[in-house]
């Protein structure tokens, strides 16, 4: 009897013990219904950045901030046939067992202990879901810690939102991260596209993502894809028996269906510059959103662009060019449809990730045309303007005298506004920046949208104009639209109006037109721009510049030949292109005519190759008179060329009155060395010596120093040469030389019923200085400076 009242005893504490395990178990099993993991809660706000042309094509998907390149899609935008290749992969009874595959921990436990070894796996797609949300140590408390994970997601989410969230987080080799994303890289399509070939590869890769990466181990991932296929045939998804040779039908169709794996780095498949740029726009306190942002690229036309600037960079290698970068704008809308920032945005081993049209560089001589058009709306200069190419010099405060000139090193002397403009001379354009004023160009150029130039204008100073200041082809192309748009100035655009990307930067430059539109003066600048006659002196007439249809252009090049652009439009689209280095290695005999200008040359004919522009319009209220092209007056019948040029209206009636050409003291210097010069004035001009000139005489030099007297305005009529009132025995038309002698003189010239008169002084002096101010070589009259002397030359 005690004996069995112990038993019974001893049996009701087992069972206590047993019922209290039940319960805790129980309570386990239950607690986590009480702190439950919705779909809402693991929510991928993080996403990868897709963008499409506006078109729809796709242009690339960019990383998250956190660098995983994920794009997250619903369970039904997903391929059936990666959804069940998946499933037969990792999970075949997912829909068939709750967190826990308890069958599947049975088999693995004793396979393991049959074996001594972990022969195979029983994770669960739940249990992996868990790993990916907060991975663990592979040990005894990270197990159950991923089990108590498991359960709290088979708590809150239903199977279909489970196996979505795991779908959209599955590793696809390197940082590419779900479906969506593995299918836009790998193969261009969405996931809803794959077909079963596809379906089954990218289902192979998860398994081990860096073993069976398809750029590196193409052959073991086939292998991995045929027991993927195995697995498919057998749990029954793409055939309805499981016989061998139904087997070999389904995986002979995996070979007759398309599989290109693109070579495409990051999943970029166009303008990468571009998509790079743009997601830096985007509004961080907006929320991601996972659809592609609709830009304005034309997919087409940017891969075209991208041809052509490696295809130039290539035939300028030899001359130590290897970056460009290029922008296409439409005209009406403001819409950037090409940008291409590199020849190769992924060699890193040339710099390929710096960006050509946002680089900042100088500009050469295209901020030109903008201190034109000031000069000419403040009526500081009028079309038929003569502006003098001839030297100048400019003392600057602490600097060494500034004397701008032409790469050329050459003078044209009196030239027309659209002659200085269309042939880009430096000194005509620095003569119209003293007039306009650095301060007064350089709001003007802000307001044009160049934010970059933010330095003083002592900073930038005359060589303003010339381009000594830094700006990228960003606001070049801006700048140029506006003249395109005859002043009325627009933001670029990138996006769409439902695109959560703002393009902030040309937000915050959008200009105030009421300040910069001035239709008339910006279709007269259009207007020479577009004229290749008048720049035929400078780039020939048949040179990249010249189209078969209305175009205005402008070129740039930088100091040393280190950038090249050329920045040009028609109306409807404008092309902006830069050729140079980015490390800023000066290029070999390149300018922007040879080195930019073929670029903008191949882009525009493309533009154009199926419908011609139309013609840019006549500057309104101006009107054509016939000049003379030396004197920009009525012509003579002296005049060996006339030209039209436009007037305003109210400067016809000066027109009719004036045609007298006399050309002032600043062209003296440049005529003096002219041999034959065709720009003759009505009067006779004594060039040297200059009234009020004083010379030094050293004594013992008196026979070796000479002094040339030059004379303009006489073409072959004899001169007659009068000096102190007495007439020099000397037959000379235009030039002879004297010898110095102490004393204060008179010098007269005399032909016919014309004549000149000047002063000069000649001194001795007490010490022979080791360093001269001028020299004359009297075999060929030309002077040379020294020393720079006040009032004073010597010549010898």
């Amino acid at each position: 009897m005690k004996l069995i009242l112990r038993s019974l005893l001893k049996l009701k504490r087992t069972s206590k013990i047993i019922l209290a395990v039940l319960l805790i178990c129980l309570v386990v099993r239950l607690l986590p219904y009480f702190a439950p993991i919705r779909a809402a809660d693991i929510a991928q706000n993080q996403l990868a950045m897709q963008f499409s042309d506006r078109n729809g094509l796709p242009l690339g998907t960019l990383l998250t901030r956190d660098q995983e390149h994920t794009s997250v899609v619903p369970l039904n935008q997903v391929s059936p046939h990666f959804t069940q290749a998946i499933l037969a992969a990792e999970d075949s009874s997912f829909y068939h067992h709750g967190a826990l595959d308890m069958k599947a921990v049975i088999r693995a436990s004793k396979e393991a202990i049959h074996a001594r070894r972990i022969v195979s796996g029983a994770s669960t797609i739940t249990m992996q879901l868990a790993r990916m949300l907060d991975p663990v140590p592979r040990s005894f408390s990270g197990k159950l810690s991923e089990i108590w994970l498991s359960w709290r997601l088979a708590a809150g989410m239903n199977k279909d939102e489970i196996l979505s969230a795991y779908i959209n987080r599955l590793p696809m080799g390197g940082n590419i991260y779900g479906v969506e994303a593995a299918a836009r890289t790998y193969f261009s399509i969405p996931a809803s596209e794959l077909n079963l070939a596809q379906a089954s590869l990218l289902a192979a890769i998860p398994n081990n993502p860096t073993y069976f990466n398809p750029y590196e181990h193409w052959e073991r991932l086939k292998q991995r894809q045929k027991y993927v296929l195995n697995r498919m045939v057998q749990e029954k998804y793409i055939s309805g028996a499981m016989a061998a040779p139904t087997s070999a039908t389904n995986a002979a169709r995996t070979h007759t269906e398309k599989v290109v794996f693109q070579s495409r780095q990051g999943g970029i498949i166009a303008a990468p510059h571009f998509l790079f740029w743009l997601a830096n726009q985007f509004d961080k306190t907006q929320t991601e959103q996972n659809f592609p942002i609709l830009t304005t690229i034309n997919r087409p036309l940017q891969q075209f662009v991208e041809a052509q600037v490696q295809q130039v960079i290539s035939s300028l290698a030899a001359n130590n060019v290897h970056d460009a970068a290029a922008l296409v704008i439409d005209n009406h809308t403001g819409e950037v449809l090409a940008y291409v920032g590199s020849p190769d945005y992924f060699n890193q081993a040339k710099l390929g990730r710096n960006d050509g049209v946002q680089a900042l560089r100088q500009p050469g001589s295209t901020l030109k045309p903008f201190v034109y058009e000031l000069a000419l709306e403040k009526g500081l200069i009028r079309p038929n303007t003569i502006l003098a190419d001839v030297p100048a010099h400019y003392a600057i405060p602490g600097a060494k005298l500034y004397s701008p000139t032409d790469y050329t090193e050459r003078f044209l002397g009196p030239v027309r506004v659209r002659i200085a403009l269309a042939n880009s001379l430096n000194v005509p354009a620095v003569r119209v920046l003293e007039k306009v004023g650095v301060e007064t160009f350089l709001e003007r150029l802000h307001q044009l949208g160049f934010e970059h130039l933010n330095q003083t204008p002592e900073h930038y100073g005359l060589g303003l104009t010339l381009g000594s200041g830094e700006v990228s082809l960003w606001e070049l192309a801006r700048a140029y639209l506006t003249i395109a748009r005859q002043g009325d100035a627009t933001p670029l655009v990138s996006t769409f109006s439902n695109s959560p990307i703002q393009n902030r930067s040309t937000e915050r430059s959008r200009s105030p037109k009421s300040e910069i539109q001035n239709p008339t003066i910006w279709q007269l600048i259009t207007n020479i721009l577009s004229d290749s006659h008048a720049r035929a002196t400078a780039f020939g007439v048949d040179s990249v510049l010249n189209l078969p249809f209305s175009v205005a252009v402008k070129t740039g090049t930088s100091s040393n030949f280190r950038d090249t652009w050329t920045v040009g439009f028609t109306t409807d689209y404008t092309v902006a292109t830069w050729v140079g280095n980015f490390t800023g290695e000066p290029m070999r005999q390149v300018s922007g005519v040879t080195g930019a200008a073929p670029l903008w040359n191949r882009i525009m004919l493309h533009l154009h190759e199926h419908q011609e522009p139309a013609g840019f319009p006549s500057p309104e209220g101006l009107v054509q008179l016939p000049v003379c092209a030396v004197s920009g007056l009525r012509p003579t019948p002296d005049c060996t060329s006339v030209v039209q040029e436009y007037f305003y209206p109210e400067d016809k009636s000066n027109y009719e009155r004036e045609n007298q050409f006399n050309l002032p003291p600043e062209y003296d210097e440049w005529l003096a060395k002219q041999q034959q010069s065709n720009f003759t004035s009505t009067n006779l001009r004594i060039l040297s010596p200059h009234h009020g000139d004083l010379f030094l005489l050293y004594p013992g030099e008196e026979a070796k120093q000479k002094l040339e007297f030059k004379l303009a305005g006489n073409k072959s009529a004899p001169v007659e040469w009068w000096l102190n009132g007495e007439k020099l025995d000397i037959n000379s038309a235009n030039s002879l030389f004297w010898n110095l002698r102490p004393g204060k003189w008179t010098l007269e010239a005399r032909s016919g019923e014309m004549s000149d008169k000047v002063s000069f002084q000649v001194e001795l002096a007490n010490i022979k200085p080791t360093r001269r101010g001028f020299s004359i070589n009297t075999t060929t009259s030309k002077k040379s400076l020294k020393l720079p002397l006040v009032n004073s030359k010597l010549h010898s």
